[in-house]
């Protein structure tokens, strides 16, 4: 393709609203074009590497028996309805009526749609195991769309769903999946980590993540630094830190007027965080919930909304739901009297010894507090991990960091196929629910984590398998015909070897069709100028700062090099 030809507009300035370094090259590099919050056009140079992403997501898929189609992103709320979950997905769903006022939605995900079609079709055992999957686009209504193509209300994503007959099936499944996606992300270019997961809305028993290691990414990810656990911050549980036996006291109140926050209270009583216990109080929908940790730590809050079986709206209580429960103001709730829905007792709350917690009274805190003697809960770990935590596997220190999820596999069971009764007959004969799981990539995610890892300050640094175009030819000066004319032949001989190719033949000055050429990120270049009249010319890899001048008949044989050496056949 000639550039004076291509519909690319690239920027000199970085665009206003963005954080990350995706989302400024994206916009920079004329990839894509806001249209509005959380809503991008993809402009032809961003097109044509979402569909290679795409066609290496389905080339592993196909590999690993998994069979494509396309599912309709308009979906009836009747199966929603079936599955229970049209009142449970929230606000993030995208929900419309016809002209008949028939409820549907905008998919932002298709279980039940997949489930609806696996009980038309699949009758026996005989026509197990079935993987099916789709490249569509996704609708949600997010909040705050924010950080470009990372959280936007489309998107483009890669959803399999598999059934098998029994859960020794589903664990084969899940294996293949786990290895196609790590097949996915090295050939994309894409350094990232499988982490254990909660499975949040879509349900299941187990899950993981694929997530890539980003300053700016939304999860916390908790690494071990000697074995090989990773788990999300959600999910990872929290080695409990045993506190040190004491002589049982009795309870006694204090009045603590000035005294509210952890910090006020350590001042007062003069004594560290790990001897108090903060009353923490939300709503779950119509649920009251309080939540006790120690002093010092913080409340997981998705250990929590699992705990009280699942919740749209989850939110630290209002000033009014919070005087209803404790009778006092916002700083004094403690777990004596109080009038919740729910008691969550962290475990290492409910093994401490003689422990501080809030009266329920305004200006007052108990000293002297023990579980089981003085109140009593539902424990469990309702904690954040630390770096000071323990790796639950090895017991070696842990590191936390900040990830961008791009993959999530599920172990989704029965959860759907028994709501929706999608049944089979087995051996003997009998009914039995499928055994499912559930496998979804994003695909302009994985675009812009490729760049988030994949950049410098001059712009993106693609890898050859999705780059737009492999080569750039740029003859320095484009009405000097003896430089446009070998520019041009370069060109033609690239293309016909089956080489994607960009001919820079643009009036413009050699340092703009440089700049240019980093900014987009095209993978090799190829220079025509002063010294093709001793039939020479400049190659260069956009991830190198090195310029090799070489005979002009090597061009062809140094390219062919390069995808070699990235295992990419011609």
């Amino acid at each position: 393709m000639k550039l004076s030809n291509m519909l690319i507009t690239t920027l000199r300035e970085v665009p206003a609203e963005a954080e990350l370094p995706s989302h400024k090259l994206m916009l920079r590099s004329g990839m894509m074009r806001k249209m509005a919050s959380g809503i991008y056009n993809y402009m032809p140079l961003g097109l044509k590497t979402l569909k290679k992403v795409e066609d290496i997501v389905r080339d592993e898929m196909n590999k690993a028996g998994a069979q494509e189609f396309l599912a309709s992103a308009l979906i009836p709320a009747e199966l929603w309805q079936e599955s229970g979950r049209w009142g449970v997905f929230g606000p993030e769903m995208f929900r419309l009526n016809d002209r008949n006022e028939r409820q549907f939605c905008l998919g932002p995900t298709h279980e039940e749609v997949f489930t609806d079609i696996a009980r038309a079709v699949i009758k026996s055992y005989k026509q197990l195991p079935l993987n099916l999957y789709q490249i569509q686009t996704k609708y949600r209504d997010e909040r705050r769309p924010r950080f470009g193509v990372m959280r936007s209300k489309e998107f483009t994503m890669k959803d399999a769903y598999s059934f098998d007959k029994d859960y020794e099936g589903l664990d084969v499944t899940y294996n293949k999946m786990y290895k196609a996606y790590t097949n996915i992300f090295e050939r994309c270019g894409v350094d990232c980590s499988a982490v254990e997961a909660d499975s949040g809305a879509m349900g299941g028993s187990g899950s993981a993540e694929f997530m890539v290691k980003s300053e700016y990414g939304e999860d916390e990810v908790v690494f071990c630094d000697c074995c090989n656990y990773a788990a999300n911050m959600e999910k990872a549980p929290s080695t409990p830190q045993k506190a040190e036996e004491e002589e049982i006291k009795g309870l006694e109140k204090v009045e603590t007027p000035d005294a509210k926050t952890i910090e006020e209270l350590i001042k007062f009583f003069n004594i560290t965080p790990e001897k108090f216990a903060k009353t923490l109080i939300y709503k779950a929908d119509d649920k009251v919930v309080a939540v006790m940790v120690r002093g010092d730590r913080e409340v997981n809050e998705t250990k929590v909304t699992n705990a009280v079986g699942g919740a749209v709206e989850f939110e630290l209580a209002d000033e009014k739901t919070v005087k209803e429960a404790t009778s006092a103001e916002i700083g004094f709730a403690g777990p004596i009297g109080i009038k919740v829905d729910f008691l969550l007792v962290d475990e290492e709350v409910a093994n401490m010894y003689n422990f501080i917690v809030g009266a329920n009274e305004t200006g007052y805190h108990y000293t002297n507090v023990n579980y089981g003697r003085d109140f009593e809960g539902t424990v469990g770990d309702f904690r954040n991990v630390t770096s000071e935590d323990k790796c639950p596997k090895c017991g070696e220190s842990l590191t936390i960091a900040r990830g961008i999820e791009v993959g999530h596999i599920f172990k989704l069971g029965t959860k759907y196929s028994e709501s929706m009764n999608a049944v089979f007959s087995d051996e003997d004969g009998k009914k039995k629910p499928l055994i499912m799981g559930c496998y979804g990539i994003g695909i302009n995610r994985t675009m812009a984590s490729i760049i988030e890892q994949h950049h410098d300050e001059n712009g993106i640094v693609w890898p050859l398998s999705v780059a737009p175009y492999h080569v750039i030819v740029i003859p320095a000066v484009s009405k000097n015909e003896e430089q446009m004319k070998a520019a041009e032949d370069i060109y033609n001989s690239l293309k016909e070897l089956g080489v994607e190719v960009l001919l820079d033949d643009r009036k413009e000055r050699a340092g703009v069709k440089f700049k240019d050429a980093d900014l987009i990120g095209i993978p090799m270049r190829v220079t025509v100028g002063r010294m093709i009249s001793e039939g020479k010319v400049e190659f260069k890899l956009r991830s190198s700062d090195e310029v090799e001048e070489m005979e002009l008949s090597c061009v062809i044989d140094r390219v062919k090099e390069e995808f070699e050496k990235n295992s990419i056949k011609l």
